[in-house]
């Protein structure tokens, strides 16, 4: 998957003249003109288009007119999601609603004290998902590539005053796993997600939509060893103006050999990943091959 890189495609300029929009207009007149963006993208992005083509029509089996509108709904819906975390990260007033599905298991995790890995995949909006997280009241650790673009990144900060959740980042001397190891140690919560990897990541393979996928080896093999609660978190946007949560119910996997922990906690995400791509599908942002050998 040499062809993701772990960053944004989106540019500072078209932050700015978003954020500007959602100051002076608010959010309707933004989505206005995340009409036109999306309509570029759809047009010009050829890489990713045909990317999405191949996941419509090969793995969800939509003819070509249905998968040329979920095609341009995707890239329409991933910009509403970039709009959404800069209104909610920045305090502006957003009138947005939200459901609650399996939030107490997340609050019995806390309770228990033994902290707990949250995986999730790059679907819905993440940062609305770490914002609803604060309900739980604990300390919360977000492993993430650190991959936006510096201009991109030291805009989004001055405009929202960054991230309200401790960040781990991932590093090629593995520093970041002594970061998590440290925060389960502490009975703090770690998201990461498990959907995607850089080349010459470590990777475990499985059926994932009816076609053999790679994942990331990481997440799974930290879930079969650290001996911690795993849950799986979504949050998807349902409307204009309302999102739903989603929490599975926490699953400890340790038993069997380390390897059957390792396949049944991948087998247990691809899962749960699929159930919410059936429900949501134009919300799984992936717009590269996922299934390339």
């Amino acid at each position: 998957m040499a062809s993701w890189q772990g960053r944004s495609q989106a540019l500072p300029l078209g932050y700015r003249i978003f954020v500007v929009v959602l100051k002076r207009l608010g959010l309707t007149p933004a989505y206005g003109l995340l009409r036109f963006v999306a309509a570029w993208y759809f047009l010009f992005s050829r890489k990713s288009t045909r990317a999405l083509n191949s996941y419509f029509k090969g793995r969800l089996a939509y003819s070509r007119g249905k998968a040329t509108r979920a095609i341009y709904q995707t890239y329409y819906h991933f910009g509403q999601t970039l709009i959404d975390k800069v209104a909610v990260m920045a305090g502006l007033n957003t009138p947005f609603t939200y459901d609650f599905d399996g939030e107490e298991w997340l609050h019995q995790m806390v309770k228990d004290g033994k902290g707990g890995l949250l995986l999730s995949a790059h679907m819905g909006n993440w940062e609305i998902a770490g914002h609803l997280l604060k309900r739980l009241k604990a300390p919360i650790n977000v492993v993430m590539y650190d991959g936006e673009q510096e201009q991109i990144k030291a805009y989004l900060e001055k405009v929202t005053g960054g991230r309200n959740m401790k960040l781990i980042i991932i590093r090629e001397d593995l520093g970041h796993i002594f970061a998590i190891n440290e925060a389960l140690q502490r009975n703090e919560l770690v998201c990461m997600h498990a959907d995607r990897f850089l080349e010459g990541n470590k990777t475990i393979s499985t059926q994932f939509l009816g076609k053999t996928a790679n994942f990331p080896a990481g997440p799974f093999l930290l879930a079969a060893s650290l001996q911690v609660p795993v849950s799986f978190v979504y949050a998807f946007k349902e409307s204009n103006r309302h999102y739903h949560f989603f929490a599975s119910p926490p699953v400890l996997y340790r038993e069997g050999a380390k390897q059957e922990r390792i396949l049944k906690a991948l087998q247990d995400f691809v899962m749960e990943t699929e159930k919410k791509v059936s429900l949501y599908p134009t919300q799984w942002f992936n717009f590269y091959d996922f299934w390339k050998a």
